[in-house]
Parts: C-alpha cells; sequence; structure tokens
C-alpha cells in the first residue's frame, strides 16, 4: 500500500512498525458547535482509511480525540477559547457546550456509518497525562516560562520550520500576532496556560492553575495509547502550519524524534463559492440534509467521488447525482437470493477484487475504486456474482448496500408544493396546477394523480 506522507511531500510504501498492526491517530472535533458536512468530510476520509488498511488484514487501532478545552479561535496563542465562545453564546457552562455538540458528533458518525474509532478520548478527562508530557518537555530543556504560562522554546528545535515549509523571517514580521512580549520569537506556544483568571476550565498543574493549550493534548493522548511511535497520524490541511508543526515540535522536545511515521492530510469540502465556514454562516450539517429529504448516505457516496487530497466542491446538485446513483447500486440485490456458497455468501469476482485491491492501495483512489463498481454492475458476470463482488468492495466504501433501499423521505417544501397543487386541481384551476408541477419537477421530484391524492417520488 503506498500513501502520501507530508512529512516527505511524496508517495510512500507504507510499512507498519508492527507486523499486520496499524496504529492511527486523527485530530478530532472542537465540540463548541455543530460539526458540519466540511468537517465530517474529514472524518469520512480517515473511516475509508481505516476500512481499507482492514480489507488488507491489518489489525487496526483508530484513535481520536474531543477537544474540549484549550482550543482558542485562531489556532494559535490569540483569541478566545472556543469552549467558551460557545458557552457565552448559548448561556451554557463550557461543560455543557461540550456535552451537547459532542452528542451532535458522534450522531454525524452513526448517520453516515462511519465505524466510531476504538478509542475516543476528551482532552479534560487526560489532564494528567498532559501535565506529564509538558513536565518531560520541561526536563530536556524546551520550555521557558512568561507570565502567560509555560513555552515551548522553537529555537531548540532546528527543524521546526521544516515540515509546514515556513518562512520564519516572514512570520517575524508580523504574519503571527504577539500577545506575549516575553516569549523570545512570536511562534513560541504555549504548552500550559496560566494568570487567566477568568478562565473557567483550570487544573492545578507544576506551573500554576491554568489549562493545556491545545497542541499539548494530542501529543500526550497519542503517545499515552499508541506509544512514542505509533504509524499515522491525520488531519486537515489547515493543521500543516500550526497544530502539526508544534506537535512534532513536542514529540522531539519530549522523546528526541517524531512520533508518527506517516502524516497524511485532507483537502477542504469547500461550496461552489468558496468555503463552507460557520462565520460565513453558509454549512449544512448531515442531519440538516436528511431533514431536506436526502438519504445521508448519499453524502459518503458523494465523497468517494474524490480524492481525500484534492477535496471536494458540494453543491445540493450533486448530492442529488449521488443519491440517484446509490440507489442504482442498491436495486442490484438480486432476488431471490441465488448461487449462494456453503456459508450462505454470494461469490467473489477475484480478478475485479485483485483490481479494486489496487486502486485503494494507491493512496486511496477511491473514484476510481468507484469506477470499478459501475465496471462490474455493467459487466457480463451473472447478478449473483455483480452483487457479491460489490458487496465485497463495501467494506471499504462503507454505503451500506446489503441493507438495501432506504425510504426516501420527501422534503417538506416539496409536500408543501404538492399540497398547494391538490388545492389547485379541486378548485380546477388546472394552469396553476399545472405551474406547480412543473416546479416540483424542477425541484426533482415527480408527481402522480391518484383520484383524490397523489404520490411523490424522486426522478431517477
Amino acid at each position: 500500500m503506498k500513501i502520501y506522507n507530508t512529512l516527505t511531500r511524496q508517495k510512500e510504501e507504507f510499512k507498519s512498525i508492527k507486523e499486520n498492526k496499524v496504529g492511527i491517530y486523527s485530530c478530532g472535533p472542537t465540540v463548541y458547535w455543530n460539526q458540519h458536512i466540511g468537517n465530517m468530510y474529514a472524518f469520512l476520509n480517515w473511516d475509508i482509511l481505516t476500512r481499507a488498511l482492514k480489507y488488507m488484514d491489518y489489525k487496526v487501532v483508530w484513535m481520536m480525540n474531543i477537544t474540549d478545552v484549550g482550543h482558542n479561535t485562531s489556532d494559535e496563542d490569540t483569541g478566545e477559547d472556543k469552549m467558551e465562545k460557545g458557552a457565552k453564546r448559548e448561556g451554557l457552562t463550557p461543560w455543557e457546550i461540550a456535552k451537547k455538540y459532542e452528542v451532535q458528533f458522534l450522531d454525524s458518525l452513526d448517520l453516515l456509518n462511519i465505524k466510531r474509532p476504538d478509542v475516543i478520548w476528551r482532552a479534560t478527562d487526560h489532564i494528567d497525562e498532559q501535565i506529564k508530557l509538558a513536565q518531560q518537555i520541561e526536563k530536556n530543556g524546551f520550555t521557558y516560562k512568561t507570565k502567560t504560562g509555560l513555552v515551548f522554546d522553537t529555537s531548540k528545535f532546528p527543524d521546526y520550520a521544516k515540515f509546514a515549509n515556513l518562512k520564519l523571517n516572514e512570520m517575524e514580521s508580523g504574519a503571527r500576532v504577539e500577545v506575549d512580549e516575553d516569549k523570545k520569537n512570536p511562534w513560541d506556544f504555549l504548552l500550559w496556560v496560566t494568570n487567566q483568571p477568568n478562565h473557567i476550565m483550570k487544573w492545578n498543574s507544576p506551573w500554576g492553575e491554568g489549562f493545556p493549550g491545545w497542541h499539548l493534548e494530542c501529543t500526550a493522548m497519542s503517545t499515552a495509547k499508541l506509544g512514542e511511535t505509533f504509524d499515522i497520524h491525520t488531519g486537515g490541511i489547515e493543521h500543516i502550519g500550526v497544530h502539526h508543526t508544534n506537535e512534532i515540535a513536542q514529540g522531539f522536545g519530549a522523546f528526541g524524534h517524531n512520533t508518527a511515521h506517516y502524516w497524511m492530510h485532507n483537502a477542504w469540502l469547500t461550496l461552489k463559492d468558496g468555503k463552507m465556514s460557520k462565520s460565513l454562516g453558509n454549512v449544512y450539517t448531515i442531519q440538516d440534509l436528511v431533514k431536506m429529504g436526502y438519504d445521508q448516505l448519499a453524502f459518503r457516496y458523494l465523497t468517494l467521488t474524490s480524492h481525500y487530497r484534492n477535496g471536494l466542491v458540494f453543491s445540493l446538485d450533486s448530492l442529488k447525482s449521488s443519491q440517484v446513483a446509490l440507489n442504482k447500486l442498491r436495486n442490484l440485490k438480486p432476488t431471490p437470493n441465488l448461487s449462494l456458497d456453503k456459508e450462505g455468501n454470494y461469490s467473489v469476482n477475484l480478478e475485479y477484487k485483485k483490481e479494486f485491491i489496487e486502486l485503494i492501495s494507491n493512496d486511496l483512489a477511491m473514484s476510481e475504486a468507484l469506477a470499478l463498481v459501475w465496471k462490474v454492475a455493467k459487466s457480463d458476470l451473472s447478478p449473483e456474482e455483480k452483487w457479491g463482488t460489490i458487496l465485497d468492495f463495501d467494506k471499504v466504501l462503507g454505503l451500506d448496500l446489503d441493507k438495501g433501499m432506504i425510504e426516501e423521505k420527501i422534503p417538506e417544501e416539496i409536500l408543501n408544493l404538492a399540497g398547494e397543487r391538490q388545492k389547485a386541481r379541486e378548485n380546477k384551476n388546472w394552469a396553476e396546477s399545472d405551474r406547480l408541477r412543473e416546479i416540483i419537477k424542477n425541484k426533482g421530484y415527480l408527481v402522480e394523480d391518484l383520484g383524490n391524492t397523489c404520490k411523490i417520488r424522486p426522478i431517477t
């Protein structure tokens, strides 16, 4: 298997540290607000990664953190803690905000058929591990103290700028905002924050009462569970320049080496007119899409049409097309169930399986793998062998094809239009009835009149 390693900027053959065993750490959500589909796009891709490795007979331990303290709005040492910002927004405590939006995140995982990570740790449940790591970094001479707290001295790590190709001279002239005049360099970062009397979430530490910096939690928890060196660390491209750069520095400061052998990053999901952002108010959650009448797994199908390093341009039109394609795949299920093997399974075509493995082994070439699914669907294999082969691929795709068709919910907007049309028909206003039928059709649905009522179905 080959994967693109951000550390070396090239595609490399994957070699696990322990034979047939893989440890993966993924940067998880900051639970101060709903996770939108742009956030979930990342987790979908890392679910596909773990599924692909398992499909190739690796034993995988997938770990994810939940950030519920210390993540500032700037991703650096400036701005307000996102948890406290969320608490003020809704008149709740940071702890209540964290619980509320953790529930929404976990529900989003389940809706999208993302297998929950084997290990999910909250930052606030593992403060001791974070303090211990900061003490180790301090013991090794990589820190200094200021009025703001315990600071990582990046000058002690010669390769600090290497991972993200940072231009420190340009940054020094003002690219990062200086918030502590006692810092030796503007890009030095806080491991532990003190002297914040108004910050609600605080713990005792050797450096005084305070709270951990955001970067500390990922290094502390990943190494506490997966070991000082593990296989793969994942995250979004936005993490490269600050968060993961600082994680690598922390690993060097604590252990003298990089903690992960491979660093993998997904590009963003965007809209046609730019980035999806909470601040811009142009976000959809997967729960929103379900309420609008879409099958949640249509979004998963749409994700499979992209490559994780290229990102995805999202539109409702592309989601509708994905839903049509997904339903066509489900309709391939043969009835009655024939040609089963002794274990009661459909046979799998080994030539197509070999081709599928080659594709997913090429840095998760999922759009090509999806094209292979349709190649199988249009092949001259028997219906049973087609279905068995596609079901085998679905162990990676995660479309739950074996569960068959999911009854589609008709959006409330379409139901309201159909109701208006029915009233027009009752009043023999045929022109208005036809006009509304066309509006409904343009929105992707057909109306079939059945006496005094009607049936609505999506256009396939």
